[in-house]
C-alpha cells in the first residue's frame, strides 16, 4: 500500500516507525498479549498517525515556527550521536547512508518546529482529574495488573564460541563451586570472587526483582520453577554456565490504585493530548488531497 498527501508519497518506513512508537508506548499500559491482539488496530493507527506527522510538518514548514534557540539543535544533534555510539559510529553511518550532518540538523530543525506547532496546539488542556483517573482504573482492571515476580542471585561462568575446553572448564568450575556451597560458602562471596556477570562484583550476584520474561528464557523457566531458598542445578544459556539461589517470590494479581495512579494520569493526558492533535490534524486534511491505494 502506498499513500500520497498532493502527491508526496509517505515511505514505508515513516509507518513502520509510527507503529514502534505506539508499541513502546502501550507496552506500558497492557500485557503483551493484549498488545497482540491489538496488532492491526494500531498498525492502521499508525498509518494515520504517519500521515498526521507529514500534514503536521508541512503545516509547521508553512508557519515558518522559529526555533528559539541553536543551542537546543545542538543538544539534540549530541543526543543523536550518542544514540549511534559516538562520533566515529555517528560519522560512518552517516557516510554509509550518503547523508549529510547539515541534512540530519535541518531534520532537527523541522522536527523541533513540529514539537512547537503541537505544544501550540495542545495549550490549555486540562490535566485528568482525581475522579477520572480513578473511573479509568476500575474500568479497565485487566490493564494494571501485578505481574508475579522473583528475586534471584547467580553466578555466571561464561565459555567463547563451541570450544568443548572451553565449556568443559567453566562448567567444572560452577560445580566445585556449587559443592563448596552446599558445604556452607556464602553465595554473595563466591559470587564476587567467581562470577563473569557485573552483578558479582557490584553485588554479589544480585540480581533484584524481576518478571517472567525479563530474563532468557533458560534462566527464567529455572528460577520461576524453583522454591525460594533452592540452590539450583547448572543451567545453560547463551551467555555461558549459572549457578542460581531464588531469594524471594511474590504472586501477581490486581494493583493497588496508588501504584499505577501516575501511570494512569500519563496515559490520560496522552490521550488527550492526542485527542487535541487529532482535532487539528483532521482539519488539515480537509484542505489538501491523501490518496491511499
Amino acid at each position: 500500500m502506498s499513500i500520497r498527501i498532493n502527491g508526496q508519497v509517505i515511505p514505508p518506513e515513516a509507518i513502520e516507525y509510527e507503529l514502534g512508537r505506539l508499541v513502546r508506548f502501550y507496552s506500558e499500559h497492557m500485557p503483551e498479549a493484549e498488545i497482540r491482539k491489538q496488532l492491526d488496530v494500531l498498525r492502521e493507527r499508525a498509518k494515520q498517525q504517519a500521515i498526521g506527522a507529514k500534514l503536521l510538518l508541512d503545516e509547521a514548514g508553512r508557519l515558518d515556527l522559529a526555533v528559539p534557540e541553536e543551542q537546543d539543535v545542538l543538544e539534540k544533534l549530541n543526543e543523536v550521536v550518542t544514540s549511534c555510539g559516538g562520533r566515529e559510529a555517528f560519522d560512518a553511518l552517516l557516510k554509509k547512508q550518503n547523508v549529510s550532518e547539515a541534512s540530519v540538523r535541518a531534520g532537527i530543525v523541522q522536527g523541533r518546529r513540529v514539537d512547537m506547532l503541537v505544544d501550540r496546539v495542545a495549550a490549555g488542556l486540562s490535566d485528568p482529574s482525581e475522579e477520572e483517573l480513578r473511573a479509568h482504573f476500575e474500568e479497565h482492571p485487566d490493564e494494571y495488573l501485578r505481574p508475579a515476580r522473583a528475586s534471584a542471585q547467580h553466578i555466571l561462568a561464561k565459555f567463547e564460541g563451541d570450544s568443548a575446553i572451553e565449556r568443559a572448564t567453566a562448567k567444572a568450575k560452577l560445580e566445585r563451586i556449587r559443592r563448596d556451597m552446599q558445604e556452607g560458602a556464602a553465595f554473595a562471596d563466591q559470587a564476587a570472587i567467581h562470577s563473569d556477570c557485573p552483578s558479582g562484583k557490584e553485588a554479589g550476584g544480585n540480581l533484584g526483582w524481576f518478571s517472567r520474561g525479563m530474563m532468557v528464557p533458560e534462566f527464567d523457566n529455572a528460577v520461576f520453577a524453583m522454591k525460594v531458598g533452592e540452590l539450583s542445578e547448572l543451567i545453560e544459556s547463551p551467555f555461558g554456565f549459572h549457578l542460581i539461589e531464588k531469594t524471594g517470590e511474590e504472586a501477581g494479581g490486581p494493583a493497588e490504585y496508588d501504584a499505577v495512579r501516575e501511570k494512569i494520569r500519563d496515559f490520560l493526558r496522552h490521550a488527550r493530548r492526542g485527542e487535541a492533535i487529532a482535532a487539528y490534524v483532521a482539519e488539515l486534511r480537509t484542505k489538501v488531497m491523501v490518496e491511499e491505494d
